[in-house]
């Protein structure tokens, strides 16, 4: 079992359920979320915006979710609106990356340190990066030495380190193709194996499932993986770290993750929640944008409340505890 602090320790059931279950909701979104507030108005997204939906989300929200990850660039005001109940994850990377230098190499925000993080009220800090187990040992090390120095911030504050790694192929191949779908579960499960190394100083991974579930026999039209054959990438990958990991939603339908963890569960996945971003909440962008705050709030009191709902009734069936992965050192 790995150990932490006694800091790090409590800090860590602040952002989880009682039992250690982390139903973490996400809107940390910055670029994504402009975009998505763009697709329905004409004139530019304005910074307010942003904020304001991050705001209303976190006050509907919050209430049923054990912690809320927010941006310190918009989402401080709906830090203050989430429910007293509610843990503070705050995300520490730069939104986005160059897309005309290769790598996608990482960058953090200038104005920001984990000890500011903190003192504003963070629970824990949570990094992005994206990360191809393939790609170049020279682009990859920059990239294991620059989470070496988050790791080390992270445990010079007593501050969980929630490491979130999104696989890419480096050659190019779109993420959503089936020829990608092949390789994923190596890709995925090969970037786990690496920053659960003690050097990283994660705590918690946050992570895609193995799979793309739209090419699992039964679950979509075309098939990539028999339903036993992603089963075993389920198993694998819990067999790649001694970490708690928590799943991503990764943009998809509210109906198709909650039954991607009903299938992670069969498959004995030991996964310890989710940090769930746009299945809960996309569909209020829209009222937001074309009715208002009043439409957004309706929305989110309505659908946006049974999405959470839901997903957390299948966490209590799916999910297993972090409390069975790590322990708190008494010394």
């Amino acid at each position: 079992m790995k150990k932490v602090s006694r800091k790090k320790y409590e800090a860590l059931q602040r952002v989880s359920d009682e039992s250690g279950i982390i139903s973490a909701l996400a809107i940390d979104q910055r670029g994504a979320l402009k975009k998505m507030i763009g697709k329905y108005q004409s004139e530019a997204v304005s910074s307010k915006q942003i904020s304001e939906f991050k705001k209303i989300v976190s006050k509907e929200l919050t209430p049923f979710a054990s912690s809320i990850l927010l941006d310190p660039e918009y989402g401080l005001p709906a830090a203050t609106e989430r429910a007293q109940t509610a843990g503070l994850l705050l995300a520490y990377e730069k939104t986005g990356y160059d897309a005309n230098k290769p790598g996608r190499l990482p960058d953090i925000l200038n104005e920001w340190s984990v000890k500011r993080l903190k003192e504003v009220g963070a629970d824990a800090c949570k990094f992005l990066l994206y990360y191809d187990i393939d790609e170049s040992e020279e682009i990859n090390e920059q990239k294991h030495i620059f989470i070496e120095r988050i790791g080390s911030e992270c445990l010079a504050e007593d501050l969980p380190f929630f490491l979130e790694v999104l696989s890419y192929d480096a050659n190019g191949l779109d993420t959503n193709s089936i020829e990608f779908a092949e390789i994923k579960p190596h890709k995925v499960n090969g970037m786990m194996k690496e920053f659960s190394k003690e050097r990283y100083n994660v705590d918690v991974l946050k992570v895609e499932v193995p799979v793309n579930m739209n090419y699992v026999e039964g679950y979509g039209t075309e098939v990539c993986y028999t339903q036993e054959a992603a089963s075993t990438y389920f198993k694998e990958q819990s067999k790649a770290t001694r970490l708690p990991f928590i799943f991503l939603s990764a943009g998809v339908s509210a109906n198709l993750f909650q039954e991607t963890l009903t299938f992670a569960a069969k498959a004995q996945s030991t996964f310890n929640g989710v940090l769930c971003g746009r299945a809960t909440w996309a569909n209020g962008v829209e009222p937001f944008v074309k009715k208002g705050d009043i439409a957004a709030k309706q929305w989110l009191t309505t659908d946006g409340h049974q999405n959470i709902s839901q997903l957390n009734k299948v966490l209590q069936t799916t999910a297993t505890s972090w409390h069975n992965k790590i322990e708190k050192n008494e010394a």
